[in-house]
């Protein structure tokens, strides 16, 4: 800004920087805003210069970040004036105060129209700018064609035709409708004619626009595009301004190549011949040298000449020489350099001619998977995952296991996924599947997901052979002194199946697999429970005779369980007790699982969920096509023993029958070679009658049962989830359907005690939060990022608040691709309620429309304060809040049992300050905290934990505060 001579606006911001604090601050910005206010009520007196300045104050005030929501027609006025000193500062103020949706906009739209039509170059020039930065629909309509005629114009300067080229191209983004197809390809054709690189570098930006959406009326423009390239190879008439560093016009070079890949093929062979030449003299010409600014250029131009290579499906010896030259890339010290090779190398995954040299490079990519950059290990665990197939899986799965123990705890679930699905997709026998997850669940467990596990247990039990070799190798796991969950999972599920086939080894006796599993079961949660409590039952169908003091041991544990506070538990307790009494009868009951059904793997699934890059989803599609014959079987089911409700335990089928339980309509056989292939057949039936009345029902589920995944997202119920419900959603989803990635539910529960984290995620977008909360006031961002390389459009995110909270935000239309917007939320608390604010979030990829109803966690304790208070203070406060309605009370039964610590924690988590040694008895508990909102102001809040020793499964709540309402919440 040109300030000088202006001394009161120089005074003002020496008085603004001077402020010792942000409240000084305040009063200085406040007093002279009200200044500018009453002397721009008498407009009248004011001279240009005086409006120019208090203009410029306005705008320094903006950009500290205060509200300017005066003046507006003040600073508008401006633009109109005569001189260039006055019109400059209109222009400016006017493009930093508006945006393309303020209505005062149409009233400048004839001032900036005429100095656009005009004869002054450097007016034309101010707004030409203002229109590129502000855009927006009026201005592309009413000013588009005025732009137009300038950018195609011979008698404006080159300066002048650059500024409109760029103009013109925010008003077509903002509205395509501006730029009329007919004609105007040709015009477009002419301007690549351009000897002056600033304009042609202006209307290749333009040119990129236009054929990412119509490219069919623009293959006038293609040989230019190829001429422009020739140009530049050869330095022809390159003015010394635009070489940096040696490189003819680096910017113009990548926007013309960018501009080809639009255009689906060449057929012009000499066109062709032509572009080849300057590719390979790019690929030939580029190296790494020590100066950055020179690599930074140089490889911009390498990069996306590799990305059209690939496009224009070059011959293999051209696709050799870019393999071999990001071979160099990923060998050298500089980590940036580093990262784009292994992610072109990875690109180049989708050339199948390439992939055997690709491969020569394995042990380099290894070698980029003990890098210090977690960029770059992610990038090398991406190209091995991608570049993986039978010849060299055991090799790159041995590595990523030898990697494991020492990786990230940010990349460790990744890495485990991707190796149990190269283990799963390339394995040379299934014994040695079996090997790798088991030590992957031994190295991670806390990174390996059920499905993991689950997908051993099938193999298991579709293949005779390997049964005897599973139940020894997870015997072996289990003698280790430390052992995972997940493994205690899958070994007490495959030694209670199939440790009969070894009973005469030693060790594998009854008594002793239930010695070394029993010893398991204090230390395990629920869900395993159920699990080992299955594998007693089937250790007993398999003692015959019957030992009476195992057989006495397992029903004493059978009667601790009987009256557990799981409800499966209590039920499977129940029922294998009574079945185990039957004598013979049990091993009929309890016969060996039956196959499991085939289908898609949930691992697959979940990996094509959680891919990011396209270009490496692609690689992988083409691949998993070219292996399709190699790979093991692929199903999503998980082992129904320990996994279901008790309505669905696998006690029910006789050993002849397949189990009715959602697992598929299609049977495995197996075959010689270790393989598993698919055969179709008819549904099993079922010998459950329960079981066909609830599968029925699900169904023939009610009329509107499609939208029930969309209620639960607002409810956020967290019931345990049932075969019958999955069933249902199974049969409802739609085939493209997009489903979330994770649970959403337990999202909103986390944030809920934090205040940082993913809100939602499905496979095209991530959206994240971060707030603050202070008082009765707080601020959320919403941070929504696009996964995808194509934008997301008709972005739609509509608050639904509850009456109790005031919020006001606003979201872009579109995210454009591989981007992210941030969104900010406030948020004002105007009084105590539980009641739920819902984020009704839709998007449109493709023509896929999303739609999610998200809980937003600005929860009833995010405007708590947690304080600290003496006895006397504590109990002083509680005795002035005697009785309803101010103090209330309850007993509350059926609850997890939890010590005075664990309970402690629980409230210091939702910021309820616990304060101990206060209360006498020391199994009770007591809690203070300061709730904050406009009515209450801050208002304490006291709460007290009442327990029984003998039965932590229930206790008594007192809480109690001076606002009734508050109370009841």
């Amino acid at each position: 800004m040109a300030l000088s001579g202006m001394r009161g606006l120089s005074v003002f911001i020496s008085d603004v920087r001077n402020c010792q604090n942000k409240e000084q601050e305040r009063l200085r910005v406040d007093k002279e805003l009200g200044n500018i206010r009453t002397r721009f009520k008498n407009d009248k007196g004011l001279t240009p210069y005086e409006k120019k300045k208090y203009v410029w104050k306005m705008l320094y005030i903006y950009m500290l970040g205060y509200d300017v929501d005066f003046g507006h027609m003040e600073t508008m006025s401006l633009i109109s004036a005569p001189k260039y000193p006055e019109k400059q500062v209109g222009y400016i103020v006017t493009s930093c105060l508006l945006n393309e949706n303020h209505d005062f906009l149409r009233m400048v739209i004839n001032a900036v129209r005429n100095d656009i039509i005009g004869r002054n170059e450097t007016f034309q020039c101010l707004a030409l700018t203002m229109v590129g930065n502000i855009g927006g629909r009026d201005f592309s309509e009413s000013l588009a064609p005025d732009v137009q005629k300038l950018l195609i114009s011979s008698s404006c300067r080159p300066l002048v035709r650059k500024k409109a080229a760029l103009c013109l191209l925010r008003l077509y983004r903002k509205n395509p409708d501006v730029v009329n197809v007919d004609g105007w390809s040709d015009r477009l054709a002419q301007l690549l004619d351009e000897r002056d690189l600033g304009v042609l570098t202006s209307v290749m930006s333009l040119l990129v626009a236009l054929v990412s959406n119509n490219v069919d009326a623009y293959w006038n423009c293609l040989p230019k595009c190829v001429k422009i390239l020739e140009r530049l190879a050869r330095n022809q008439d390159i003015p010394p301004e635009y070489t940096y560093y040696g490189i003819p016009s680096p910017w113009l070079q990548v926007r013309t190549m960018r501009a080809l890949q639009y255009f689906p093929t060449i057929e012009d062979p000499n066109a062709r011949r032509s572009l080849f030449e300057v590719l390979q003299r790019t690929l030939m010409g580029t190296d790494v040298v020590k100066n950055v600014n020179k690599n930074n250029a140089s490889h911009a131009v390498l990069f996306e000449a590799l990305a059209l290579v690939m496009h224009l499906d070059a011959e293999k010896e051209m696709m050799s020489q870019c393999v071999a030259l990001l071979g160099k890339f990923i060998a050298v010290r500089e980590p940036n350099i580093r990262y784009l090779g292994l992610e072109n190398m990875t690109r180049m995954l989708l050339v199948t001619d390439v992939q055997d040299i690709i491969k020569r490079h394995q042990a380099q990519i290894i070698t980029s998977l003990k890098d210090p950059d977690i960029s770059i290990r992610r990038r090398a665990l991406d190209l091995l995952y991608g570049m993986c197939d039978v010849t060299n899986a055991k090799d790159i799965v041995e590595e990523l296991l030898q990697y494991l123990s020492a990786s990230d705890f940010a990349m460790r679930e990744e890495l485990a996924l991707k190796a149990a699905i190269l283990a799963e997709k390339f394995a040379p026998d299934l014994s040695w599947y079996v090997d790798v997850i088991l030590q992957l669940i031994d190295k991670a467990g806390d990174f390996v997901s059920d499905d993991i596990w689950y997908r051993v247990v099938q193999f298991v039990t579709n293949n005779e052979d390997l049964q005897p070799y599973a139940a020894e190798k997870a015997r072996d796991y289990l003698d280790k002194p430390a052992v995972h969950e997940t493994m205690v999972k899958v070994s007490a599920y495959i030694l209670g199946e199939y440790s009969h086939l070894l009973a005469r080894r030693p060790g594998f006796s009854p008594k002793e697999i239930f010695s070394i599993l029993h010893e398991k079961l204090p230390t395990v949660k629920t869900d395993t429970i159920a699990i080992l409590l299955s594998t007693y039952a089937k250790i007993l169908m398999h003692t015959q005779p019957p030992d009476p003091e195992l057989q006495d041991h397992i029903w004493a544990i059978f009667n601790k369980y009987e009256s557990f506070i799981d409800v499966e538990i209590q039920q499977r307790a129940v029922e294998y007790f009574a079945l185990s009494k039957k004598g013979g009868n049990l091993a009929k009951i309890l016969d060996e699982m039956p196959k499991f059904p085939e289908r898609q793997s949930s691992l697959l699934k979940k990996a094509e969920d959680t891919e990011i890059d396209t270009a490496e989803q692609s690689a992988i599609k083409l691949r998993t096509q070219q292996q399709t014959s190699n790979s093991l079987v692929v199903t999503d089911q998980r082992p129904v023993n320990g996994s279901h409700p008790p309505s669905q335990l696998s006690i029910v089928p006789m050993p002849s029958q397949n189990m009715d339980s959602g697992l598929g309509d299609q049977d495995t056989t197996h075959q010689g070679n270790g393989t598993l292939t698919t055969v179709d057949s008819q549904p099993a039936q079922s010998g459950d009658l329960l079981g066909d009345i609830l599968g029925t029902l699900a169904i023939e589920g009610p009329p509107d049962a499609s939208i029930q995944p969309e209620q639960n997202v607002i409810s956020g119920l967290e019931a345990t989830p049932s075969p019958i419900n999955d069933l249902a959603l199974a049969l409802n989803e739609q085939p493209h359907s997009v489903q979330p990635i994770g649970d959403i539910a337990e999202r909103f529960n986390a944030l809920c005690l934090k205040d940082s984290g993913v809100l939602y995620e499905d496979p095209h977008i991530q959206i994240g939060i971060k707030a603050e909360w202070r008082a009765h006031h707080g601020r959320i961002v919403l941070f929504m990022g696009n996964k995808n390389t194509s934008p997301l459009v008709s972005v739609r995110a509509l608050i639904l608040p509850p009456s109790h909270l005031r919020m006001e935000s606003s979201v872009p239309e579109t995210i454009p691709p591989r981007a992210q917007v941030q969104s900010p939320l406030e948020v004002v608390n105007l009084r105590p309620s539980r009641d739920l604010a819902v984020l009704d979030f839709s998007y449109t990829f493709g023509t896929i429309v999303v739609n999610a109803k998200l809980r937003l966690p600005a929860v009833l304790n995010k405007f708590m304060q947690p304080i600290s208070m003496t006895a006397d203070e504590f109990f002083l406060q509680w005795r002035q809040l005697a009785g309803p309605p101010l103090r209330l009370q309850e007993v509350v039964r059926g609850v997890k049992p939890l010590s005075i610590p664990e309970m402690a924690n629980l409230f210091n988590s939702i910021h309820l300050g616990v304060n101990l040694d206060i209360d006498q008895n020391k199994n009770n508990l007591v809690a203070s905290s300061t709730f904050f909102s406009e009515s209450t102001r801050a208002m304490p809040c006291l709460v007290r934990v009442e327990t029984d020793p003998s039965d932590r499964t229930q206790l008594r709540l007192t809480v109690a505060s001076g606002d009734p309402t508050l109370t009841f919440e």
